[in-house]
């Protein structure tokens, strides 16, 4: 299934100039939402994975049901607050200021291979936030799965360090 042409772009949304990808319509669609996982999954193919990590929200949409898939624990990272147990955060950096995300200070054992996933690469910064978590807590980056990639923005370039998968690319 060709998953890029579900995918709806709304012009300016959320601001002026932002041609959005929506991927609303594959999760409305239960056989596109269940091919992205399904394809999703492949790209990991005999990759060892002990943990997925989702970063908040939409990671958390398409992560948990690879997680499902892979046999392994799905584990949130969240932006500040969010999280009930005792945290650990990264600041990073954005355009035009600075965000924050957390993750249970107890969420990965040491030597854990880990896979992070997110609907969205677009400048790198969350992921290698989250990456960044992982790492502090004696986790192992085992790569990093993307439904969309938005090559333009050249995100791999700051993510260089890590095995990056993506479906779809614009």
């Amino acid at each position: 299934m060709n998953l890029k042409d579900k995918i709806r772009s709304v012009m300016d949304y959320p601001k002026e100039g932002i041609d959005f990808k929506d991927i609303t319509p594959v999760l409305s669609d239960p056989v596109a939402f269940k091919a992205c996982i399904d394809q999703m999954s492949e790209l990991v193919k005999g990759k060892e994975v002990d943990q997925v990590v989702g970063t908040e929200a939409r990671g958390f949409i398409v992560g948990a049901p690879l997680a499902l898939e892979l046999k392994t624990g799905f584990i949130p990272v969240r932006k500040p607050g969010k999280l009930p147990s005792e945290t650990i955060s990264h600041e990073y950096d954005l355009e035009y200021g600075t965000d924050t995300v957390e993750i249970h200070k107890d969420a990965i054992k040491k030597g854990q291979k880990v896979l992070i996933v997110d609907d969205l690469l677009a400048t790198g910064g969350t992921a290698l936030a989250s990456a960044k978590l992982i790492e502090e807590l004696g986790g192992e980056v085992v790569g990093m799965i993307f439904f969309i990639e938005l090559e333009f923005l050249e995100a791999r370039e700051l993510l260089k360090d890590y095995d990056i998968k993506s479906l779809v690319k614009f």
